[in-house]
């Protein structure tokens, strides 16, 4: 008998945490920052209806339908199509590629929270704040520490299964993230760059944004909610039957949305304060935001706070994907939990160490268009996997499944929602789908701006 989440409130905190990552508290205030600010924001939030809601939908009525992890749900659902089995496969390859890089970025704020604690930034000028990163990515016994710390983390999660592993600490994570940056946001409100941070976030300037900033918006919307690599399929396949599919989504949705933007929040007014620009880009968070902690009153227990609050993100995120792999390996390996979860970390630790050497030991080598390994690795998941995968996730619940399944699943056997079922049905079929393909295709240069 297939295991179950305890409790809706579980449920959510768990999906929460793989869909908060990263990517809203690190990238979502940088790409917010170069592309403009509020009104970058407004067409984010459109995208998320459009576009990330809907197939986060089909991914749900996917896992709850089928109960099994990512390969085996489209094996159950489409047993004689080798084709649309395939995209069970694109999805686990998606889930491992990308949980080997992002292990090693996530080691990063464990540094960095390691450096807030003992003051690290303290006494140093920005130069040399901002050169620590350069002496982290380039220091392999570093790196190699820090991606066994996170992926030792992430195992511990893992291993204890869904109720007592998984949920409980997404439990403790969740609400202690919420709690973080409710408090840094408040803080932030006191500073002199308050209204500036305030009115760059949420006033939206339509000058300054451009068709690619719309796209980048698309796009983020899309794989800020964990989609298209395993994570949503496998989290479903844990829900009870009873629990319906649209109200939690929209609450996973909606709770993604409001943290990215309250990182926004908590981050524009501190930068503002101190004169700094917000289009920093990549180096936001590692290298802008320790010279700002360095300088304002209570700057070591924020920056403490804020690389804790970063670190709680990376591994909530982390441990879905580590799921993701080991719930493959448990239905159709048939491995016990212990065995599946420590080979998976093992696999993923090791694929690891070539993204963790990228800027030191392995610096010479470039794979894609002369990258670094890490980066090119994140290029191909990024630009080919995730929007290939979203692409057919959406294609396949709008024109493949039989549209008995789909409509049940999203109306409760016919007992609700059926305007919202036809709302979202047209969506996934010609939306969403149009939307992933533009962004895919502009991403690898078919479409040129």
């Amino acid at each position: 008998m297939r295991n179950h989440w305890s409790s809706r409130f579980g449920f959510i905190m768990a999906a929460v945490g793989s869909a908060v990552g990263l990517g809203n508290i690190w990238k979502f205030p940088y790409i917010t920052g170069m592309n403009g600010g509020g009104a970058f924001v407004l067409v984010y939030l459109v995208a998320i209806l459009c576009c990330g809601l809907p197939i986060l939908m089909a991914e749900f009525l996917i896992g709850r339908h089928s109960q099994k992890d990512v390969v085996g749900a489209f094996n159950e659902l489409t047993p004689k199509s080798k084709f649309w089995k395939s995209i069970g496969w694109l999805n686990l390859a998606a889930a491992f590629i990308i949980l080997s890089y992002y292990a090693v970025v996530a080691g990063w704020t464990l540094d960095y929270l390691f450096k807030s604690i003992t003051g690290s930034f303290a006494g140093h000028d920005p130069k040399e704040i901002s050169g620590m990163f350069g002496t982290l990515v380039t220091d392999p016994v570093r790196q190699i520490v820090c991606l066994t710390a996170f992926m030792g983390l992430c195992l511990i999660a893992v291993i204890s299964g869904i109720k007592k592993g998984i949920e409980r600490w997404n439990r403790v994570l969740m609400p202690t993230l919420f709690g973080i940056l409710i408090f840094m946001a408040g803080y932030a409100m006191t500073t002199s760059g308050a209204m500036e941070g305030l009115k760059f976030m949420l006033y939206p300037d339509f000058s300054k944004l451009t068709i690619n900033g719309v796209l980048e918006a698309i796009g983020h919307s899309f794989f800020t909610l964990s989609l298209a690599m395993g994570a949503m399929i496998t989290y479903a396949s844990y829900m009870d039957k009873n629990e319906p599919i649209y109200p939690v989504a929209i609450r996973i949705a909606f709770l993604d949305t409001l943290v990215a933007i309250i990182a926004g929040l908590a981050i524009f007014p501190i930068v503002f304060s101190v004169g700094m620009e917000p289009t920093g880009g990549p180096g936001l968070i590692f290298k802008t935001l320790p010279q700002v902690f360095a300088t304002i009153p209570f700057g070591g227990v924020l920056a403490a706070l804020f690389f804790l609050l970063l670190a709680f993100a990376a591994l909530s995120s982390a441990i879905s994907l580590l799921e993701v792999l080991t719930a493959f390996m448990i239905d159709e390996k048939k491995y016990d939990r212990k065995k599946a979860t420590i080979c998976m970390t093992i696999a993923v630790y090791l694929a690891g160490i070539p993204s963790a050497l990228s800027y030191s030991t392995f610096a010479h080598i470039k794979l894609v268009k002369g990258m670094e390994i890490l980066d090119s690795l994140d290029y191909v998941a990024s630009n080919f996997m995730l929007p290939i995968g979203g692409l057919l996730i959406a294609i396949y619940t709008g024109f493949i499944l039989d549209k008995k399944i789909v409509k049940a699943e999203i109306t409760e056997d016919g007992s609700g929602y059926l305007t919202i079922f036809n709302i979202w049905f047209f969506t996934i079929r010609y939306i969403a789908p149009v939307a992933v393909l533009v962004v895919f295709l502009t991403k690898i240069g078919v479409i040129k701006l």
